[in-house]
């Protein structure tokens, strides 16, 4: 009897998964494995918002499973010893597992390789799982990676996508392979108050939801701070709970001009894949360096910590803070400006914000998290590297009301319309009865700073 092992990974769904369809389909039975890879846990990225949906995610999936028959396999330690194990514990015959683009998963990839090839046992990786068109299929002439998003978007819309592929009906696990219990969020600590609940069977009826009330109006809306417009999907892409070639597909199938906004997100993801597995140090260096000499952690620890909270005197800036650390999650546009303000505004290092939106974020992705971050500090793909977001404006424009700074500052709650954007320009009482400080930082002071760290005086 032939036994395959299907490892996932960052791909925690059960329909329109490659590897689990092309494992059933050649062999008789299968065992179903994740593996708490401890080097993960070593390298700081087990926050634990990201545990919690994890933990979500295992149980649903674990669930999905047996419904049709058969169970999840947990583990933990060392990922490639883990998998020879259960390999050999189940005498199977091959391994599937989901292709990704880090350095991390490239050097892991290798070394399970060798080492179930040493015990002849075959590894095969699948593409396009957790991107729709896979990093190193669109590429320029005399490049193995596109920098700017424009061309690569023209050339990916060309592509033709697989088709999806539908969850099992039946799913047989071999008995005698022994599993840890599953993880629940209930024993962790430090988690974000309003933090979303995970896995598949949510991430699918969220997708319902937004499919039928969200897309058809995402072009016009997709900025509205106050009206939470976005699909709120990217924890579900990150985990894999969704496809995102499913999630083109049906966009494409309900077409118009939201639909072809929504896409063009999901492009964006696909290019900060595909430059990060052509430039892993990425994720930790600048992808074009500006020679920025970048105040440090010990230079400007106290404008860090007010950022950090939501008390840098600039209301929008804080409001968006104030949503990450209570929800673990953060509307896109309040994600450009903090990230400008740090970077640009402050003159702080951008992977001290990209860290500390890790540590909260639960889509917190390493390629799109680091690779937007280094977009606003203008040392990534950005094509006007010293552009400057002024929060003041961007407020006005993107929150004019004030109704988003109302609902996460409460502090200025009473203030009407926008003007709540600046309420330094009360003046008397009015200013004195507030519990909200001043601006950390002049907007004018802080541009010119950086145009002379820029040499652009």
């Amino acid at each position: 009897m032939s036994i395959s092992v299907v490892l996932f990974t960052c791909d925690l769904r059960l329909h329109d998964h490659p590897p689990l369809t092309a494992a059933l389909e050649g062999t008789e039975q299968v065992v179903p494995l994740f593996v708490r890879d401890r080097a993960v846990d070593a390298a700081g990225f087990a926050a634990p918002n990201r545990l919690a949906f994890l933990a979500d995610c295992l149980r649903d999936l674990d669930a999905g499973l047996r419904e049709r028959g058969g169970r999840l396999v947990l583990r933990s330690g060392d990922l490639v010893d883990q998998v020879r194990k259960v390999a050999a514990e189940a005498d199977a015959d091959e391994v599937h597992m989901t292709s990704d683009v880090s350095a991390h998963a490239h050097r892991r990839e290798e070394r399970l390789r060798r080492a179930l090839e040493a015990e002849g046992v075959r590894l095969h990786v699948h593409d396009t799982v957790t991107t729709a068109v896979a990093p190193g299929v669109v590429v320029p002439a005399g490049s193995d990676h596109f920098a700017v998003f424009t061309p690569y978007f023209r050339r990916w819309s060309q592509e033709r996508l697989r088709d999806p592929v539908g969850a099992p009906r039946t799913v047989t696990v071999p008995e005698g392979v022994g599993s840890e219990p599953l993880p629940s969020r209930a024993g962790l600590s430090g988690l974000s108050e309003g933090l979303a609940a995970g896995g598949e069977t949510e991430g699918r009826k969220r997708l319902a939801a937004w499919l039928r009330t969200g897309l058809a109006a995402y072009e016009d809306r997709h900025d509205d701070l106050a009206g939470d417009a976005t699909s709120r999907l990217s924890p579900h892409l990150h985990f894999g709970t969704l496809s995102p070639v499913e999630l083109v597909h049906r966009a494409r199938r309900a077409a118009g001009p939201g639909a072809e906004a929504f896409v063009r997100q999901l492009a964006w993801r696909d290019f900060h894949r595909q430059v990060l597995a052509a430039r892993p140090a990425a994720a930790a260096a600048d992808y074009r360096t500006q020679h920025d000499r970048w105040r440090s952690e010990r230079t400007a620890d106290e404008d860090i910590e007010a950022w950090k909270v939501g008390r840098t005197g600039y209301p929008i800036v804080d409001a968006a803070m104030r949503q990450l650390r209570h929800e673990g999650w953060m509307h896109n546009r309040g994600r450009l400006l903090t990230a400008s303000f740090l970077a640009k505004t402050l003159y702080v290092d951008w992977r001290i914000g990209a860290r500390h939106f890790l540590d909260l974020l639960v889509d917190g992705d390493l390629a799109n998290n680091q690779l937007n971050w280094q977009w606003m500090a203008g040392t990534g793909t950005d094509t006007r590297p010293n552009r400057v977001l002024n929060p003041v404006t961007q407020a006005k424009r993107y929150d004019p009301d004030g109704a988003y700074v109302r609902r996460w500052v409460p502090e200025l709650a009473g203030l009407e319309g926008p003007a709540v954007h600046e309420p330094w320009r009360l003046r008397g009482l009015d200013r004195a009865a507030l519990d909200y400080p001043d601006p950390i930082v002049e907007l004018s002071q802080g541009l010119a700073r950086f145009k002379r760290a820029r040499g652009r005086y």
